[in-house]
């Protein structure tokens, strides 16, 4: 048996730059402009970079929400000069914050249509699917507040290319106000991918007791490390977040992991319960659906496609095996607002 890491394990965390490397795109070598429409109405104390004259920020952002995952969605501009990582923390607080999973930032690419990074309520970067289909409604409004909270349809057929932590990710919505279906990347099994540290060429239906329990876990990357257990029944409270607290913490994975529970209903759907690392347990997961939809298919227990149903609802994973998976599922806006930050 391994041992548990401890709880002040560090992992990525990043401060906002505006000049990040990035691949050029063929046809320009320089970043896009930021449209007109994205850029943030100004506020008592707030400054276009950051606040000189005042020690309190006012930020413009709106509140959104894909399969009950929910996040607080910035402008690039609105963000500039912050603390990603201490704003993700202060944002995302649900007490003392707007509360949220997670904090998304969403600007301009040198390597696509649009850039979107997501921070953990810990203040950890990582990528997410269900903040990709957020963004990608966010994108298509152009930003708007109004037209997100109006649900003002989309152009028909309207597309984008997005550059998140995991590469770059095409993003579709094929009827205005209907689904969005965003390219995922192929599933990677291998222990360096996600990274875990096993001599073996994969984590699959492997043997490990974690916090007392004999466990099965099946590992793997979908542009972020996931942990699956499929199980006859999903755990009770206790039971779930000792166990997922300890294997998301367990030594095997150095960056750490998020776990899914799973049960299979029949061949074509799961069950899950979610507890995502640096977050605790969530509503949804949209890298996690399609870590689960992996795993079940390499297990020989499910088929694309495949519906997996977490506590915020369903979504649907489309997957053939010679190209990217495809992850299909609401996106909304909830509330806008400005949020007042010292």
């Amino acid at each position: 048996m391994l041992p548990v890491a401890p709880s002040d394990m560090p992992r990525r965390s990043l401060c906002f730059s505006p000049g990040r490397p990035a691949r050029p795109r063929e046809d320009s070598t320089r970043p896009a402009p930021i449209p007109q429409s994205w850029r943030p109405a100004g506020g008592v104390g707030y400054s276009g970079c950051a606040a000189e004259h005042t020690h309190m920020r006012v930020i413009p952002f709106v509140k959104m929400q894909g399969a009950g995952n929910d996040f607080v969605v910035l402008a690039q501009e609105a963000a500039w000069g912050l603390d990603l990582a201490a704003a993700a923390r202060a944002a995302c607080a649900r007490r003392t914050g707007i509360g949220a999973d997670g904090l998304l930032v969403i600007g301009p690419s040198r390597a696509a249509d649009a850039h979107m990074r997501m921070l953990n309520p810990d203040g950890t970067e990582d990528m997410c699917g269900n903040g990709l289909r957020c963004a990608a409604r966010w994108l298509a409004a152009g930003g708007s507040p109004e037209r997100l909270l109006a649900r003002a349809p989309e152009p028909q057929g309207w597309t984008a290319s997005i550059e998140t932590l995991a590469g770059v990710r095409r993003a579709e919505i094929p009827r205005p106000g209907g689904p969005v279906v965003v390219e995922m990347g192929r599933p990677d099994f291998r222990p360096q991918a996600i990274p875990a540290r096993l001599e073996a060429p994969r984590i699959v239906d492997f043997p490990l007791e974690v916090a007392g329990e004999a466990l099965r876990i099946t590992s793997l990357s979908t542009g972020t490390a996931h942990t699956v257990l499929f199980v006859d029944t999903l755990p009770e409270d206790e039971k779930f977040e000792r166990v997922s607290r300890a294997l998301e913490r367990h030594l095997l994975f150095p960056e750490r992991t998020s776990v899914l529970w799973a049960v299979p209903e029949g061949r074509a759907r799961a069950r899950v319960r979610i507890w995502e690392r640096g977050a605790g347990e969530t509503w949804g997961c949209g890298t996690g659906a399609c870590a689960v939809a992996a795993a079940g298919l390499e297990l020989g227990l499910l088929d694309a496609p495949v519906q997996v149903v977490g506590r915020g609802g369903p979504l649907e994973v489309e997957w053939d095996p010679s190209g990217p998976m495809r992850l299909i599922g609401g996106a909304e806006a909830v509330f806008a607002g400005r949020w007042a930050w010292e």
